[in-house]
């Protein structure tokens, strides 16, 4: 059994997409299972210590963390504790848990959420750092080479296409001219994935428009500046925009909006539909690697992975109130009804 968390209240390159639902990795293979002779007795009989700063509180974010410690357990590193640090969305909180990390004793630090990983990687430089829920991490600086990482720092990316979560919105409302998007502009990830959706929307005689957000207290403000200039809301891959996600749902049911998303967790609190993934299962990824690192493979042999395994979420009262009717055919295909 994992040893009692100590929780601290200190106050998420583009690989190849798969337009089929399918996210994969960038040259390289799925990261070997954590269970594999690489993890020896040895390793796994030694107690570690590991730091994890996570961006936000949110359900995906913290399956995420739930899937790591899991991971690392499966894969038989039974002695571990965990220094669980939240910055809830502050983005000088998490430099400052990054410099206590750095002070600390640990093994290794994980940054949950591309802004947690970007300040571990500038403070922390003699300890590893695996980076998760991160987007772009050769945008965000976080490493140079995701087939060959050169310093002191990895992980998992969930990167994911942006165009099935347009297509959603065109069955949703085939005479649909215009997408807004709530999203942080201070953060690369979602920088990122704004500049894709608007790669995308081009091809499918789409507009995207901008609604920044930059902390959670103005995202309903943000959402509510939509009002008259699109015709659908997408949420994806923002950690400002998923933890007030309430607001821009409260937006989208006034105005007959629909809000689609990139995540199963958005739909079952009010988005109509996602193309998403498991993020228990991206934890998972990266509690892989960890068990890697901890048994003393370089991190010059552990290339980045990507999230796997795009799947459909629908939420057939969500969509009802905000004046959309699902498409049979996808309610059909969806792995996730709520």
């Amino acid at each position: 059994m994992l040893r009692a968390f100590k929780v601290v209240p200190l106050i998420a390159l583009l690989g190849v997409v798969a337009l089929a639902g399918v996210a994969v990795g960038c040259g390289g293979d799925e990261a070997e299972p954590a269970s594999s002779p690489s993890a020896s007795a040895d390793a796994t009989s030694k107690a570690y210590n590991i730091g994890i700063s996570q961006i936000a509180p949110h359900p995906a974010l913290d399956a995420t963390v739930q899937g790591f410690q899991d991971a690392l357990a499966e894969a038989g590193f039974a002695n571990v504790e965990y220094d669980l640090q939240n910055a809830q969305g502050d983005m000088a909180t998490t430099a400052s848990i990054a410099q206590k990390f750095a002070g600390d004793d640990l093994d290794l630090v994980v940054g949950v959420g591309t802004p947690s990983a970007q300040a571990l990687a500038k403070a922390v430089t003699d300890t590893p750092v695996l980076f998760t829920a991160c987007t772009d991490p050769v945008g965000a600086g976080l490493l140079q080479d995701l087939n060959a990482p050169s310093a002191n720092v990895t992980g998992a990316s969930d990167m994911q296409p942006t165009k099935p979560i347009l297509e959603l919105v065109k069955a949703f409302r085939p005479d649909a001219k215009a997408v807004g998007m709530v999203y942080n502009a201070g953060e690369s990830n979602s920088v990122f994935l704004v500049t894709q959706a608007e790669k995308d929307a081009a091809t499918m005689g789409l507009t995207i428009v901008k609604a920044p957000a930059g902390t959670s207290a103005e995202v309903q403000a943000a959402a509510k500046s939509l009002i008259g200039r699109a015709d659908a809301i997408m949420v994806v891959g923002d950690n400002t925009a998923v933890t007030a996600l309430e607001a821009i749902i409260k937006v989208a049911e006034q105005n007959q909006m629909p809000l689609v998303a990139g995540d199963p967790d958005s739909v079952k609190r009010g988005a109509v539909a996602a193309w998403g993934f498991d993020y228990y299962d991206h934890g998972k990824q990266a509690g892989e690697l960890a068990a890697k690192v901890l048994s003393g493979t370089p991190i010059s042999d552990i290339p980045v992975v990507f999230a796997q395994d795009l799947q459909l979420s629908v939420n057939e009262k969500a969509a009802a109130a905000q004046g959309v009717t699902i498409p049979a055919d996808r309610v059909s295909q969806a792995v996730n009804k709520y």
